[in-house]
């Protein structure tokens, strides 16, 4: 029952974020949503876990994929606000601010890769789902990682 709470609570500001990209079901903000809400349910189920037998290789592997996730992100956003051109004049209401880019950033990470903050995303998730490997945690895993995909197609 905490964790349900624990869910509620911290859906909030994931609900508040997304409001503007669920009321359109064919928006990349749609299915990002859900699947932010997996990965806040693997966060939250297994956060007790998060420092027990750190030098297990389940823990050194999700620690290496938490730390991994870390550079496609801070390198995607530093290039698209950089180079993406912004502008708030384009008129979709779902999308962030940072979203409304002009121009098609392929300088750094995005050489590379055309959607680097969903990589880091789908790294995270398993590194979260590392911590401790369920069934049903491989499920969210796997569906949350669906939803990352399907993001990056709209």
């Amino acid at each position: 029952m905490e964790k349900l709470i624990w869910f509620a609570i911290l859906s909030l500001p994931v609900i508040a974020a997304s409001l503007r990209s669920l009321k359109k079901v064919r928006s990349h903000g749609f299915y990002r949503f859900f699947a932010w809400e997996g990965m806040l349910w693997l966060a939250i189920n297994n956060f007790p876990f998060w420092f027990k037998e750190p030098l297990s290789g389940l823990q050194i592997g999700s620690w290496i994929l938490l730390v991994l996730a870390v550079y496609p992100a801070l390198s995607g956003i530093w290039f698209l606000i950089k180079n993406g051109k912004a502008n708030n004049e384009r008129k979709e209401e779902h999308l962030f601010a940072f979203e409304k880019t002009t121009e098609l950033v392929d300088t750094g990470i995005y050489k590379f890769i055309r959607h680097p903050l969903y990589g880091s995303l789908i790294l995270l998730t398993w590194g979260i789902f590392l911590k401790n490997p369920t069934l049903i945690l491989s499920v969210v895993s796997v569906i949350s990682t669906v939803l990352l995909f399907l993001t990056a197609k709209f």
